[in-house]
C-alpha cells in the first residue's frame, strides 16, 4: 500500500474551472430570461385576445320558435363606436341537430345595437345561440 496522502485538488486542466457558484448564477440568469420571454408571450396573446374580443360582443337574450321553419330572436350587441361586423347565430332542434344558421350584419354606428331578427330553419328549433361576432377589418 502506498502511504502517500491523497491530493486535495483535481489534476489541472481535467475539469472545468467554473465553480458551483458561477454555474448556479448562469442557470439563474437563463431561467430568468426564459421566464421573462414566457410572460411576454402570454401578455401578448392575452392583450390581443382582449382587444379583439372587446370590439364586438353579442348575446341572444330571448328567442322564440314562431313556426317549424322560422325562429325569432333578439340579438343584442355591444361594440366600440364605429365598429361594424357580422354575428353568427344558429338554432338546434330537440335532438341537437342544427336546423338553421345565419349571419346578421351589425352596423358601425353607435356603441350598442339590439334588434329582433328572423332565422330561417329546416325544422322546428328549440334553441338559438350566438356562435360569435366578428368585427370588420
Amino acid at each position: 500500500m502506498d502511504s502517500s496522502p491523497t491530493p486535495s485538488a483535481p489534476p489541472a486542466g481535467r475539469y472545468s474551472r467554473r465553480t458551483d457558484a458561477e454555474a448556479d448564477r448562469r442557470l439563474r440568469i437563463a431561467a430568468v430570461v426564459c421566464g421573462v420571454l414566457f410572460l411576454g408571450v402570454v401578455a401578448w396573446f392575452g392583450a390581443s385576445y382582449v382587444l379583439r374580443e372587446s370590439a364586438l360582443n353579442g348575446t341572444v337574450p330571448t328567442f322564440q320558435a314562431v313556426s317549424d321553419d322560422e325562429m325569432q330572436l333578439q340579438l343584442s350587441v355591444t361594440k366600440n363606436a364605429g365598429t361594424g361586423g357580422v354575428c353568427t347565430v344558429r338554432s338546434m332542434s330537440a335532438d341537437k341537430t342544427v336546423v338553421g344558421q345565419s349571419d346578421f350584419r351589425v352596423p358601425a354606428a353607435g356603441t350598442s345595437w339590439t334588434k329582433v331578427v328572423t332565422l330561417r330553419t329546416t325544422a322546428r328549433g328549440t334553441t338559438a345561440e350566438l356562435l360569435g361576432c366578428t368585427p370588420d377589418k
